[in-house]
């Protein structure tokens, strides 16, 4: 199994069909200098609070804390998830993303969810989150079309 229905790919071994596809949605990893000028495209490593159903597979199901972090790419942002010797990464492009301050906070896209846990992580990516914020806020006045 390469794909799931959500954008959802496995990527424990390179695949540069994957990696294709995963960069036809959201494009190519920003460079070595852009990720310097942005000072950094990836997010800490956060606690997953809970999950849409879908997601059920691929964590752990024991008393286990599930974990991921975010990657920035220009067109949108890839949520990578371990589980043991496995590891996934659900494709999220800026158009389909929403976010929710919760009690932590939580991404939402194609009906489904991630919510990560607030913690000491959580607030040392406040800055990783506003910088997410802005690279979709830039993204969406890009091809905002208003027809008067």
């Amino acid at each position: 199994m390469s794909k799931c229905e959500n954008l959802l790919f496995i990527t424990t071994h390179k695949d540069h069909e994957i990696t294709r596809q995963i960069n036809d949605l959201v494009g190519k990893p920003f460079s070595f200098w852009t990720s310097l000028k942005l000072k950094g495209i990836g997010s800490k490593r956060m606690i997953i609070e809970d999950t849409s159903p879908n997601f059920d597979s691929i964590l752990n199901q024991v008393s286990d804390l599930n974990y991921a972090n975010i990657e920035l790419r220009p067109q949108g942002i890839l949520v990578h998830i371990t589980k043991g010797l496995n590891r996934f990464v659900w494709v999220i492009p800026y158009f389909k993303l929403s976010i929710y301050k919760t009690n932590g906070l939580s991404i939402h896209a194609n009906g489904s969810f991630i919510r990560f846990r607030k913690s000491k992580t959580f607030n040392e990516n406040r800055a990783f989150f506003n910088k997410l914020l802005n690279l979709k806020l830039e993204f969406t006045k890009r091809y905002n079309f208003n027809i008067n």
